[in-house]
């Protein structure tokens, strides 16, 4: 019997996605560490409803039975022995695709130098509604609408003071209540523009 190499990450998620699709969960990253004798295999999964820690750990055990009945048949090998880490992504995750966006809908993001707050996507999934904070406190937040593609890699933002209240209640709103503030603020900065 020949054994394969150290199976790659992409080998790794074919393998195991049958066992996140049946539980809804996502696969957010996998990496492989070879480590001498050891090798890790960590697993991020993610859902719109974060997973718990039991069932991350049901996930696990379903995952190490797997590896090692794959590495009975010889489809991988992991060589003399590994560590499985099934876990959540954390926040330092980039915002890539929409499911990130919409998971992180009222967190506070930083994208380039900016801090906005998520507001609600369309129904396609396309576009982020961005609220930007409030210049002082007596102006209303910025709204700016952005293809998601336009706005990828956004990291979220640790707050350790409660949200104001304003930015909560625009990231709270249907796409299209926010969208036409959007526009209404536009219109507004065009006219001040113009006045000067």
């Amino acid at each position: 019997m020949v054994l394969m190499a150290f199976p790659e990450v992409e080998e790794l998620k074919e393998l195991i996605r049958p066992v996140t699709d049946a539980r809804g969960l996502d696969i957010e990253a996998v990496r492989t560490v070879k480590a001498g004798k050891k090798s890790q295999v960590v697993v991020a999964l993610a859902a719109d409803e974060a997973p718990t820690l039991d069932q991350l750990e049901e996930v696990s055990g379903e995952l190490s039975e797997l590896f090692d009945a794959a590495e009975a048949a010889g489809t991988v090998n992991f060589g003399a022995g590994y560590t499985l880490e099934v876990t959540t992504p954390g926040v330092d995750l980039p915002l890539t695709q929409p499911r990130h966006w919409r998971r992180n809908r009222g967190r506070r993001v930083k994208l380039g130098g900016d801090i906005y707050r998520v507001g609600p996507l369309d129904d396609a999934e396309e576009n982020v509604a961005l609220i930007s904070p409030a210049a002082k406190k007596s102006d209303e937040p910025g709204v700016r609408v952005a293809p998601i593609s336009d706005v990828s890699g956004a990291v979220v933002e640790i707050e350790f003071n409660a949200a104001p209240e304003a930015e909560v209640e625009l990231s709270n709103m249907s796409f299209a209540d926010v969208e036409g503030r959007a526009e209404q603020s536009g219109a507004e900065a065009e006219v001040r523009k113009d006045d000067k």
